[in-house]
């Protein structure tokens, strides 16, 4: 449980903030904007949130989140209960509502500064020739796109994992990335669809492009990767590699995936930690060549040579070409191109 105290110490760290009393409620803003008030009887944060996603952030925790009332219905806003937060999320909430009231160079500067020494340790953004140069190798491979066309095609408008043909579709395409997920024989127990159906009950998942994730939203994805993970199948779980690709494919625009090169060259572990990291360094990544560009995402990828195919797999295939596919300094045969994707 947090308090008022830990509200204040978080918002008024925050660069322009101002703690005004407003009719018996504490109210924090940034000029004449408030981004956080509490309820009179201080059991309640309201806090800016954006309108177009709170039904699903009310719908994954309704016994922490609530919408607000009808007055408020029109602005970016939503209601917590404070007896249900901790600390960590707390600071989160506090932290992207502020960023919301603020300009975007404000809210980097203290960002950045506030990350410290992890910040500076993501790996530098690759710049738009080098993701331009990975996606002619990458593209060039025969039938690299068939796969995920085939998917697209039989899931529109996206992957719903509580329709069993979705859950096949899924399972095909991620044998058709490199997973080896073994179909059942007809009448044997179908581990991987029942868990994926229960996995899918039991998370929300952000939809929000990778360049505008929240690190907040970054955590609920860490979170449904780490459970993904470790789905029981048979004598082991799903995996790492099958998680992050599994939930590429569930979110498109929004997770950066990984293979077991990627995550180990470039984080050195495949854990819930290390693929937070990894989507920190997508998010990083692909507002540094959004801005590079001066395009919207849509605009950048048919740039780059890859029409049609969102921001965070063009990440992915300049990772996938500059790690996974580049021979090691020991090697002494060139990799193998990627299967059909």
């Amino acid at each position: 449980m947090v308090t008022v105290e830990d509200v204040r110490r978080l918002a008024l760290a925050l660069p322009r903030t101002e703690e005004h009393l407003v009719r018996d409620r504490v109210k924090f803003r940034i000029g004449r904007i408030v981004y956080l008030a509490l309820s009179r009887d201080e059991t309640e944060l309201g806090f800016a949130f954006p309108k177009e996603e709170r039904a699903a952030l009310v719908a994954s925790e309704p016994q922490k989140f609530s919408l607000p009332g009808t007055g408020d219905l029109r602005h970016n806003w939503v209601h917590a209960r404070m007896s249900a937060l901790g600390p960590g999320e707390l600071a989160e909430l506090v932290t992207d509502a502020w960023r919301m009231c603020v300009p975007a160079g404000v809210a980097r500067a203290h960002l950045e500064d506030a990350a410290g020494p992890d910040a500076a340790a993501l790996p530098p953004a690759p710049g738009l020739d080098g993701l331009r140069a990975a996606a002619g190798v990458f593209g060039a491979f025969p039938g690299v796109d068939r796969s995920w066309h085939a998917l697209v095609a039989d899931t529109a408008p996206g992957v719903d994992l509580s329709d069993p043909a979705h859950r096949t579709a899924l399972h095909r395409w991620l044998n058709a990335w490199g997973c080896r997920l073994r179909y059942p024989r007809e009448g044997e127990p179908a581990p991987l669809d029942t868990g994926l159906a229960a996995w899918w009950a039991r998370h929300t998942l952000p939809a929000a492009p990778i360049a505008a994730l929240t690190d907040r939203e970054i955590g609920v994805l860490a979170a449904a990767y780490a459970d993904l993970a470790a789905l029981p199948l048979g004598r082991r779980g799903l995996g790492p590699t099958a998680a992050a690709k599994a939930l590429f494919a569930l979110r498109p625009r929004t997770v950066m995936p990984w293979d077991a090169a990627i995550a180990t060259r470039l984080h050195g572990a495949r854990d819930e930690r290390a693929f937070g990291r990894h989507l920190r360094t997508g998010r990083a990544w692909a507002r540094a060549a959004l801005a590079e560009s001066g395009l919207d995402e849509d605009a950048l990828t048919a740039g780059l040579g890859r029409p049609g195919l969102p921001l965070a797999k063009v990440l992915d295939e300049y990772l996938y070409v500059t790690l996974s596919h580049a021979p090691r300094p020991r090697a002494t045969a060139a990799a193998p191109a990627p299967a059909p994707r």
